[in-house]
């Protein structure tokens, strides 16, 4: 029996329409400011965002890029890692991650996950690393900190740098130190959907090391420090002043907006707690989640998806292929059943709505509608 179900109620999987709502009024006045100086490239709002973010985080530096596929590349390009060198990076990642090693010639290697929060396992690390591994790339995966401090000897023994792939964990940490603050670097991307989101593409480099920031700088614009001096083959990759008016407002709230993932996250611990069939996702002691995802564990997980969706509930699935399983990765030689782990929860998770601006009233429809799904009276 459906509790407490409101009529004609439908539940996004991300409402950006109550954030712009929130941040209508500064944006407008950013924009104004942008148009008025013409500081379209570079504009003070760029760096005005750099600074906040770096504060934010406790870190030395952020660099901002066009978008977070960039952002990995750039990290990685600027931290040393070779063509033909091998990179370590978990099976259930967006493939942007693999994207980001491809684009630079080097060799993606994935390995599987641990089976509890899915984050990428140091023992299975340790185990793929050879004389030709340069990096390691521990993805914070639906908001949460990957256990970095067990990857850290294991890249420390044989030569590797330890480059983040922080896109989902703005605001995440771990034994109290921010997720992107962890290893060399961490790039982020700020795509709209994400805790902190641009109204387009938009992405950053965070490090504490100056001479590697300086590279990413220069390496985003041209390979040059100075104006049509190109010391190295770079990219154009520059964070749009225009995003950045629209981050800096964003990142006002982003703690607030965070703790309201918590407790959105809170409540569907509480409504979902009884309900057998489903597997809720939980904490890592030493964590702080903040939720970009709320990813929970469902036998006939298309049927429940479909569900869901046709009553009008925006579920997802996050990621539904295993890198090593697409096309575009057909490559590597790696089948079904290379990754167990990965490959097992990518035929059962799904994605629940979660946001900063969600309602109990949307979560309790959420939750009426999973518990008929999977059958439960």
């Amino acid at each position: 029996m459906i509790r407490g179900t409101t009529a004609g109620i439908s539940v996004p999987f991300v409402d950006l329409g109550a954030q712009q709502d929130e941040i209508a009024g500064e944006v407008e006045i950013g924009l104004k400011e942008v148009f008025a100086q013409t500081s379209f490239i570079g504009g003070p709002a760029v760096a005005e965002f750099e600074q906040a973010y770096a504060r934010f985080l406790g870190i030395g530096h952020c660099v901002g890029v066009a978008n977070g596929t960039d952002a990995l590349e750039l990290a990685l390009r600027a931290s040393g890692v070779q063509a033909g060198g091998e990179v370590i990076l978990p099976a259930n990642t967006f493939i942007a991650t693999a994207e980001a090693v491809s684009r630079i010639g080097a060799v993606p290697v994935l390995v599987d996950v641990d089976p509890e929060y899915l984050l990428i396992d140091p023992d299975r690390v340790a185990a793929s690393v050879t004389a030709r591994t340069q990096a390691i790339i521990p993805v914070h995966l639906f908001g949460q900190t990957a256990f970095v401090e067990r990857l850290a000897p294991i890249a420390a023994a044989c030569g590797a740098v330890i480059i983040e792939d922080a896109a989902q964990s703005q605001g995440a940490s771990r034994n109290g130190r921010f997720a992107g603050t962890l290893g060399l670097a961490a790039g982020t991307s700020f795509y709209p959907g994400k805790n902190l989101g641009a109204a387009g593409d938009a992405g950053a480099v965070m490090t504490a090391d100056d001479d590697l920031a300086a590279r990413v700088r220069m390496l985003g614009a041209h390979g040059s420090e100075r104006k049509y001096q190109h010391d190295a083959v770079g990219m154009n990759s520059r964070l749009d002043t225009i995003q950045a008016v629209v981050l800096n407002a964003k990142l006002r709230r982003l703690a607030a907006w965070n703790t309201r993932r918590r407790s959105a996250a809170a409540r569907y611990q509480e409504l979902l707690a009884d309900l057998p069939g489903v597997v809720l996702p939980r904490t890592a002691p030493g964590n702080a989640d903040v939720w970009h995802l709320y990813v929970i564990r469902v036998a006939e997980r298309d049927r429940v998806l479909e569900a869901l969706n046709h009553a009008g509930i925006g579920a997802g699935i996050h990621y539904p292929v295993p890198v090593h399983l697409s096309p575009a990765y057909r490559g590597l030689g790696l089948g079904p059943g290379s990754f167990p782990v990965a490959e097992q929860a990518a035929r059962g998770i799904l994605s629940l709505p979660i946001f900063p601006h969600i309602s109990e009233s949307q979560q309790r429809y959420v939750a009426d509608h999973l518990q008929a799904a999977v059958g439960q009276p």
